[in-house]
């Protein structure tokens, strides 16, 4: 008789259905104690759905549970805690006005006689952030803390409630490239105490980086397990889409025509009335995609808002096609010709209670075809969404599905749609690929090249340094809000652009890199083979990890 390996977590044959669609079908997943076993998978192919049933968040149709080699149901997440579950979501489950004790503790909070008391277990929070390295402060509220400490405050919460499994659901998603090399760090302390992680993502070089193994599934279904060491992040991308993937966008040299986009000596404070963008001046032209690098919060975001009217500029002025739209309403500045891509889909992209159809008419639904004499036509909205959905590829049950239904991905998906059907002279897009698979980022940087390619001006703003370089003609860097540099994608290096995004001018970066390498200053960005993916070595503050495959410059 052979014996079959005693797994920490079991999944055998689940099937998860929603009416007749199936979420989940007959998927099996066997985690493995002390290992970061990887679910990789496009946009709604079912990852969060699987995870959800072993978090308790949702029950099987079929299929069973087993945890460590027994047969349990979780049938809340309570009980998932009992069996040691723990989940890391995408979306953070924290309340802003609470401390970090406070946040953790909600929901199996310690007394003494019917009297909360916090300072025992406030203890207990330093210990085990001291000793898994998570330096969280446990007195501070959440709402001033970053993104980062927030999903430490996350792990936290999961380690306090006696967590040997933990679930991380896409948890890069929001961190910038320094937060995601410590958030890796952490992992890998998690696991050589014996923790095991599930991690669920669709970054092939996240899970090149730090998972053993990694589970594939394909519109729903299981394609199979893989040792990482064992095959390439080309081999997972082709397994994950199920068709040969491109990393390397191709494009036609640019022919920029006349200046559509002009921005002059801009000037926007933050909502705490500090000057985020200072004096700022740029150009973007038909015909050519100006990317903008920069870390996370040097302007970038009151940078699109004014633009996009979302936010009063203190001074300065934009105009569009020559005609000015300083400070216009929103849907002024829209009907100029402006499409936007929002960096935050749920605040300013969709309303997520309205179904998808009508999210992708939000911007038309009071022209025609779309209504007669300010009354809805739903037909005209509901075959023109479903036209969208299959153009782009949005995987969803129906038009009529609420936007909140659909995964993060598939919910950009649709805003990019809506905005690409438009047809705008000016495109804007922030962070357009984040949350994104590597099919879906295929897609939509062809469409922006699309865009360019019919004269269009596309303004590209982005945290991803290999996506600026991939799809921008010009590259235009920020850092405390002003324009350090300009530079041609062709001619730069990620080692230069990390250090103009540290404050670096140009001549300084060039400078500085010309003495680590004599022969050339700049060090042209270089096709990336599988033995040398992922070593990107950080530059100050501004490294990015976000290499994602083979060929990928």
């Amino acid at each position: 008789m052979v014996e079959t390996e005693n797994y920490v977590v079991e999944m055998r044959h689940i099937t998860k259905a929603f009416g007749t669609f199936k979420a989940n079908d007959d998927v099996n997943l066997q985690v493995r104690k002390g290992e970061i076993h990887a679910l990789l998978g496009e946009n709604g192919a079912g990852k969060s759905t699987l995870m959800n049933m072993l978090s308790g968040l949702l029950e099987p149709t079929s299929g069973e549970i087993l945890i460590n080699g027994k047969k349990v149901r979780m049938t809340s997440p309570t009980a998932a805690s009992r069996f040691g579950i723990g989940m890391v979501h995408q979306h953070f489950m924290l309340v802003d006005a609470f401390t970090v004790t406070e946040n953790i503790i909600l929901g199996s909070e310690p007394n003494h006689f019917g009297i909360l008391s916090t300072k025992k277990a406030a203890a207990e929070i330093k210990r085990l952030s001291e000793s898994y390295g998570l330096a969280v402060d446990p007195d501070a509220r959440v709402r001033d803390i970053s993104v980062g400490m927030q999903q430490r405050a996350e792990i936290l919460k999961t380690l306090y409630r006696g967590a040997d499994v933990l679930i991380f659901d896409e948890p890069t998603a929001v961190l910038t490239p320094q937060e995601i090399d410590e958030l890796m760090k952490i992992m890998k302390d998690l696991v050589a105490e014996g923790k095991s992680i599930i991690l669920i993502t669709h970054k092939l070089d996240e899970i090149k980086a730090v998972a053993d193994r990694c589970t594939v599934i394909r519109r729903g279904k299981g394609i199979g397990t893989v040792d990482v060491a064992a095959v390439s992040s080309q081999e997972l991308a082709d397994m994950m889409v199920g068709r040969s993937v491109s990393f390397k966008t191709e494009k036609k040299p640019a022919q920029p025509k006349e200046v559509i986009l002009s921005v002059e000596n801009l000037t926007v404070k933050d909502g705490r009335g500090l000057e985020a963008v200072k004096n700022l001046s740029l150009e973007v032209r038909a015909g050519e995609v100006l990317g903008i690098a920069g870390i996370d919060g040097n302007g970038q975001s009151e940078l699109v808002q004014a633009l996009t009217g979302l936010r009063k500029a203190e001074s300065g002025v934009i105009t569009v096609d020559g005609e000015e739209i300083t400070n216009k309403r929103p849907r002024a500045i829209t009907e100029k010709g402006v499409g936007h891509v929002p960096e935050d889909r749920h605040r300013f992209g969709l309303i997520l209670e309205m179904t998808l159809a009508e999210n992708m008419a939000l911007q038309t639904y009071y022209q025609e075809p779309m209504s007669h004499l300010g009354v809805l036509d739903y037909r005209e909205i509901n075959d023109h969404a479903n036209e969208l959905i299959q153009e782009f590829d949005v995987r969803t049950t129906s038009e009529q599905a609420p936007a909140k239904a659909l995964s993060g991905g598939n919910q950009q998906k649709a805003i990019i749609a809506r905005e690409i059907d438009r047809d705008p002279e000016l495109l804007i897009v922030a962070n357009p690929t984040r949350g994104l698979d590597v099919g879906a980022i295929e897609f939509i940087h062809k469409r922006l090249i699309e865009q360019r390619d019919k004269n269009k001006a596309v303004l590209l703003i982005s945290f991803e340094l290999d996506e600026v370089l991939n799809v921008s003609d010009r590259i235009a860097v920020i850092h405390g809000g002003e324009i350090v540099g300009i530079v041609d994608p062709k001619e730069t290096s990620e080692n230069e652009l990390g250090l103009l995004m540290a404050g670096y001018s140009l001549a300084e970066a060039r400078a500085e890199l010309a003495k680590k390498s004599p022969v050339s200053p700049v060090t042209p960005v270089v096709k990336e083979t599988e033995d040398s993916l992922p070593k990107a070595e950080p530059v100050g503050t501004t490294a990015t990890k976000e290499k994602v495959g083979e060929g990928h410059e």
